[in-house]
């Protein structure tokens, strides 16, 4: 078995191809059972975020995962090889440690991927799709990014995909504090939006959510009122900032539901900012007059300003992660040795039982207990010593020095001169 990482993201798919294999954390436990169960993977989690889907697992066969992820989401696998990344061993190793430190983030630096990586692996967890590998390996990536964190600036001057919202909406409007502000979602995204809105004191706002007690949370601490998504059709022209990021498989915001609401507001301009995968908005609502969206592959450009101030902090960051790697490796490699060190004892064990076996019986027939104990030292002394014996009287002569050299470091017995 071998390590894999397999996935697409930001930087290898486009948003429509990305939300076609995102999973949804309500079925992510029994896709990981599904995954192992009939598959010849023998470990798996998968992380699933806006900007990646990567399943990390323990197998010989990689395209096998390859052809579960593509049939699972009822795609070919010809229809998402061109996107797809399969990283082996080292390769998914130090990738584990870049993706956790926020180094292949859209938003380089940005801290919510740790806890996405750590949700990930809780619900791999759960599944019972964790074993020594894969654990070893996200707790030594957990640790990586907290030094990662811990030793640089990584996170200095990043600006969050929930500023850029702000950012963006405020070349659409003079002045947020003159808007109306609709908030969809109630996740830590969208906390995170409302944050950053909220400081601009919007004339209004509004939280909208399937169960209306999570809307009344957040709403309860941003002081405005709560409504549920049936809702949406009677209170959405009635804003002119929408922040969107649900669960929802399908999009909540039609183009005929938009549309309508822009009639209704007699044209004002309407700024949308979706920011869930799959989408919560149609696409064809950005073709609508008065209407400007933007979706997570359209803030990047914001989002990577203030990059230039971080270039030190990435080589800071990349050189503790190759570090880490290495010592992984390391570890990996001796890992990779126990079935022959277990299987070396368990040879030791049966020549020893043989030989104890042999002594008991002379014991037992009276013979001197001396001479027992002398022939039982012998006899293991033979048997031990008999296999590098044998392979150094018949080595040929190009293999000698090395035979000599594993001698010495096997035994510690220098080769007399």
């Amino acid at each position: 078995m071998q390590l894999y990482a397999i996935g697409i993201n930001h930087q290898t798919a486009p948003l429509e191809v990305r939300e076609k294999v995102a999973f949804r954390t309500d079925t992510l436990e029994q896709a990981l059972r599904d995954l192992v169960d009939h598959r010849p993977v023998t470990e798996a989690a998968i992380l699933s975020t806006c900007n990646r889907t990567e399943v990390y697992c323990n197998t010989d066969q990689p395209d096998e995962a390859v052809r579960w992820l593509a049939g699972y989401h009822r795609l070919t696998t010809a229809a998402l090889e061109p996107y797809l990344y399969q990283l082996p061993r080292e390769q998914a190793v130090k990738h584990a440690f870049r993706v956790a430190s926020g180094l292949d983030s859209m938003v380089v630096g940005e801290p919510q991927i740790l806890g996405q990586f750590k949700e990930a692996v809780r619900s791999a967890q759960k599944a019972g799709t964790l074993g020594v590998l894969l654990h070893k390996l996200f707790q030594r990536t957990f640790r990586v990014a907290k030094e990662v964190r811990s030793r640089t600036d990584i996170g200095a001057n990043s600006v969050s995909m929930a500023a850029a919202a702000v950012r963006l909406a405020l070349r659409i409007f003079p002045s947020i504090g003159e808007q109306a502000v609709l908030f969809i979602g109630a996740g830590e995204m969208i906390d995170l939006c409302a944050a950053h809105f909220s400081a601009h004191r919007p004339r209004r706002m509004t939280v909208a959510n399937r169960t209306l007690d999570r809307a009344a949370s957040l709403a309860a601490r941003l002081k405005c009122q709560a409504i549920t998504l049936n809702e949406l059709p009677e209170y959405l022209a009635q804003h002119d900032i929408v922040v969107t990021c649900t669960a929802s498989p399908l999009p909540l915001l039609g183009k005929g539901l938009v549309e309508r609401a822009v009639r209704a507001r007699k044209h004002r301009p309407m700024f949308m900012v979706d920011l869930a995968v799959p989408r919560d908005v149609e696409p064809e609502v950005g073709e609508l007059d008065d209407v400007f969206l933007y979706t997570v592959d359209d803030l990047a450009e914001i989002v990577q300003e203030g990059m230039d101030a971080r270039r030190g902090a990435v080589a800071q960051a990349e050189a503790i992660i190759d570090t880490n790697v290495v010592s992984f490796m390391e570890w990996l490699g001796a890992r990779q040795m126990v079935p022959m060190i277990r299987a070396l004892r368990d040879q030791a064990e049966r020549q020893r039982r043989h030989e104890l076996e042999r002594a008991l019986k002379a014991l037992a027939r009276g013979e001197d207990p001396a001479r027992v104990v002398e022939a039982l030292s012998r006899a293991l002394t033979n048997k031990l010593l008999h296999a590098p014996s044998h392979a150094l009287s018949h080595a040929s002569p190009e293999d000698r020095e090395r035979l000599l050299e594993l001698i010495h470091r096997l035994y510690q017995v220098r080769h007399p001169q």
